[in-house]
């Protein structure tokens, strides 16, 4: 017999579909939290690749940029820069700026008249500018309120007295520079040299930025300039990475935060299989009708099929609505960290991945009920409320599987860190069927629980292993956004524990630059005697790249590697370097050994393990050093591990005193000072003794840093409450399902006596158990979890601040409490006479 036309079987699934989809609300709902979410994640963050790649040239400031420390670029390096167009030398470092009465930290920023090549700065009350004239400088909004100062008024950098011209209001290449260690100053190229601060051994980066005059490949004049120039230590971006970090920060924040979404819309996809069931038994008779009448199996799925597939297509378009009206309020939020358009975004890429995987995941779990219903003969479906139809999965393992690996291969084939996201899946998958476990294991604990003597408690232990119990599928799905709830509370407490316990032990209040070597005992009195009992921590300073590594007559050049090993980042451009008598704190020797303080013979260097590791390095192998344009090689003496936690003076190399003390350099200091005691005059009478040294406090770099982890666990957890969202559409799309068993029970409890007070209480009973062991699962889950992230992945100690733990576990739970009985109630208010003559 030829099966029904598609048209045909579409005309009559259209006169059988509800205007309003009733009975496949469910399914809308689950569609529409997931696919809604991963609309606006994938809009946000595609806006934000866009925007970074559109605006590359204006961000870094040209079409390419050349960074060097402590010196310019030679005649040599510019002529060739500048045979492809128009060049704007730059000059970046930290240094203080003054007035008679305050003193503040600031990042200088020294620009020539071609400054910017790209855009144009803006100050405030509309101007907009280029580079500063002789004898004025623009300077940001915070450091203009911390002096007390505004337009017109003079400032101190270094030797120089500058008259502030401008308040900045929009620094047009202010993302490439990076985190910021103090609020910007932008002066004259050549303010630097004639206030003192780029002295031999000052610490200075000069950033020369070019401009094509010609329609150049940025990639082949980097490959151009590195090879002509192979070991000048010049670290070098183009407008395609015109701002590394953030870019990288954006595609890991973007990729988690899709996994995440991509899990809430797996578990929407158990209510999704749960709503489906529930509306193919809603239609129990209608498919044996149709199968009497002559209707195939082939006939029957093609009609449900079109049924279920335009629900799931108008919640996926729902979603897609909804997320590209929620992306401009979450670019909003996040505009003063990342650039991004605040207006109506679309992507029409990311709108089609979110919608794939939405009707992926509702395809694998609306297959399997789908194909039941038409396995099964009329009289069988017939006796269906007496004899239930049992799980036919066979039927359905190819579109299961074919959904499976098209979601996969999905997900992979958009993410730029394929392995981080595979493992991603493998643990998301592998938790799920840890919940699934949990789940069956519950309803098989509660199956061989002792009877309690309480009717009550007796009937609510006794439905969550009854047959058609939803235990399993509750458990998994709201499980796993609770456990992520958790696990989000645990790891945000547990960082804030050890900030608050070991920052102000260990964390100096003061870094302070470019101190003089021959003027460290001036700088250790004039600190005593301001602030008297500070600690003053001084270490040589000096930059260098690493050239060549290995054994002595067989060194690899690092100029000569296609591609870096991993980890050893240190072998990467310029890199800080210091010289040391005796191991420093912090430090301990894992292998060889450290030389004598007064040690005079060859030149050793003591080296990170990790880095030694990476790279393949061992003890009695030789580096090879650039530093300022001279070449130095030391023998390994030993490898050490370093504490990277004691916010201090940290280097991957430390050389014996006789291979750099030669060598043009300055000292860098930290100041820790007394319980209690404030800086005062500290900072006024630091500049007026070192107007070249420069002073980096700490408390603003920790408050700019949690700004940020608070916006990442922000996205995380809007992420987290749409699984803990979809968790609870699963709940009330189990109660819809089982709601036929449900008022059988209550119809019949009531017909033998029970008040509907009694029935309530059964329904706390039940959900309340339910609750409860929920609670243990999420904070087994996500405490579990969280262990594992703090201690194993950050190496922090487990400092987790358990009321706020239980708090957000708490509020989860009555979240979910509340909804299943506002699900509940209208089984209450049945009358058993009309019940009973519907059944």
């Amino acid at each position: 017999m030829n099966a029904l036309p598609w048209s045909t079987a579409w005309r009559i699934a259209r006169r059988d579909l509800h205007r309003r989809f009733r009975g496949l609300r469910l399914l809308l709902i689950c569609l529409f939290l997931g696919v809604g979410a991963l609309a606006a994640i994938g809009t946000l963050t595609e806006a934000i690749r866009s925007e970074l790649s559109a605006q590359g040239r204006i961000f870094l400031g040209g079409d390419l940029e050349v960074e060097v420390w402590q010196r310019p670029l030679t005649q040599e390096e510019n002529t060739f820069l500048s045979s492809f167009g128009t060049l704007s030398q730059g000059l970046r470092m930290q240094a203080m700026a003054s007035t008679a009465d305050a003193a503040t930290p600031v990042e200088l920023k020294a620009v020539d008249r071609n400054w910017p090549l790209y855009g144009r700065l803006e100050l405030e009350g509309g101007h907009r500018m280029g580079a500063p004239p002789p004898g004025q400088a623009w300077i940001a909004p915070g450091a203009a309120e911390r002096l007390g100062i505004g337009p017109g008024d003079m400032i101190t950098i270094g030797t120089e007295e500058l008259r502030v011209g401008g308040i900045i209001a929009d620094e047009p290449d202010r993302l490439s520079e990076g985190f910021a260690l103090g609020q910007s100053v932008i002066v004259p190229y050549d303010l630097p040299g004639r206030a003192g601060l780029t002295t031999p051994g000052a610490m200075y980066e000069t950033k020369t930025r070019l401009r094509f005059s010609g329609n150049d490949d940025p990639e082949a004049v980097e490959a151009a300039l590195e090879q002509r120039f192979p070991e000048a230590g010049l670290d070098i971006r183009t407008r395609n990475r015109a701002s590394p970090g953030a870019d990288r920060f954006v595609s890991r924040m973007g990729e988690f935060l899709t996994l995440v979404g991509l899990a809430a819309l797996v578990i929407a996809g158990i209510g999704i299989g749960g709503g489906v069931s529930s509306y193919l038994e809603a239609r129990r008779a209608s498919i044996a009708t149709f199968k009497i009448l002559g209707a195939t199996s082939r006939d029957i799925m093609r009609i449900y099929a079109l049924q279920i597939g335009a629900a799931a297509l108008a919640g996926a378009v729902a979603g897609l609505a909804v997320g590209v009206l929620v992306t401009p309020l979450l670019a909003q939020a996040l505009g003063a960290l990342l650039p991004v358009n605040t207006g109506l975004l679309i992507d029409p890429p990311a709108l089609l991945r979110a919608a794939a995987f939405g009707l992926l995941v509702a395809l694998i779990f609306a297959s399997p009920p789908l194909v039941r219903a038409r396995s099964y003969p009329a009289m069988a479906l017939m006796r269906a409320r007496v004899a239930p139809l049992a799980g036919e999965w066979r039927g359905a393992a190819l579109p299961v599987g074919l959904g499976l690996a098209a979601i996969i291969l999905l997900a992979i084939g958009g993410a730029q860190e394929k392995l981080l996201t595979l493992t991603f899946l493998g643990g998301a998958a592998g938790m799920l069927g840890l919940l699934t476990l949990i789940g069956l294991a519950i309803r098989a604990a509660a199956r061989r629980a002792p009877r309690p003597a309480s009717p009550i408690a007796r009937l609510a232990l006794g439905n969550l292993h009854r047959p058609g119990s939803s235990t399993a599928a509750l458990v998994t799905a709201l499980g796993f956004g609770l456990s992520a709830f958790v696990l989000l509370a645990a790891v945000q407490t547990s960082l804030d524990g050890n900030i608050q316990r070991s920052v102000p032990a260990i964390a100096p209040d003061y870094f302070v630059l470019d101190i003089p070597k021959d003027r460290l005992a001036e700088f250790e009195q004039l600190v005593e005697q301001d602030t008297p009992g500070s600690a003053v921590d001084a270490v040589p300073t000096l930059r260098g790249a690493i050239l060549a590594y290995g054994p002595q007559g067989n060194q690899q050049r690092v100029s000569e590697l296609e591609e870096l090993p991993e980890g050893a980042w240190a072998l990467r451009g310029e890199r800080g370097l210091t010289y040391a008598g005796t191991l420093p704190e912090g430090n301990a020797l894992t292998e060889g050994e450290w030389w004598p303080a007064d040690y005079t013979g060859e030149p050793l260097v003591s080296v990170d393990s990790e880095l030694a590791e990476a790279a393949g390095m061992q003890v009695g192998d030789y580096i090879t050093i650039g530093v300022l344009g001279v070449e130095r090689t030391a023998r390994i003496a030993s490898l050490r591990r370093i504490d990277w936690e004691s916010m201090g003076f940290n280097y991957v190399l430390i050389f014996s005193p006789n291979t750099l003390r030669d060598a043009p350099h300055n000292v860098a200091a930290t100041i820790s000072l007394p319980d209690g005691m404030q800086a005062g005059s500290l900072l006024r009478d630091l500049v007026r003794a070192f107007p070249s040294s420069s002073v980096i406090e700490v408390g603003p770099l920790l408050t700019q840093a949690r700004e940020i982890l608070d916006q990442v666990a922000l996205a995380i957890l809007a992420a987290a409450s749409v699984a803990v969202l979809a968790g609870i559409a699963v709940l009330l799309g189990a109660i819809a399902a089982a709601r036929a068993a449900r008022l059988y029970d209550t119809v019949i409890l009531r017909v033998l006596g029970a008040s509907r007070r009694q029935l309530l209480f059964l329904q706390l009973a039940e959900f309340g158990l339910l609750t409860v062991i929920l609670a243990g699962v999420a904070l087994a889950l996500g405490t579990g979890l969280g262990w594992l992230v703090i201690v194993q992945i950050f190496d922090f100690d487990w400092l987790p601040d358990w009321p706020r733990i239980l708090a957000v576990l708490g509020g989860g739970l009555v979240l979910v409490l509340a909804f299943a009985i506002g699900a509940s109630l209208p089984l209450l208010r049945a009358r058993p006479a009309r019940a009973l003559r519907d059944l």
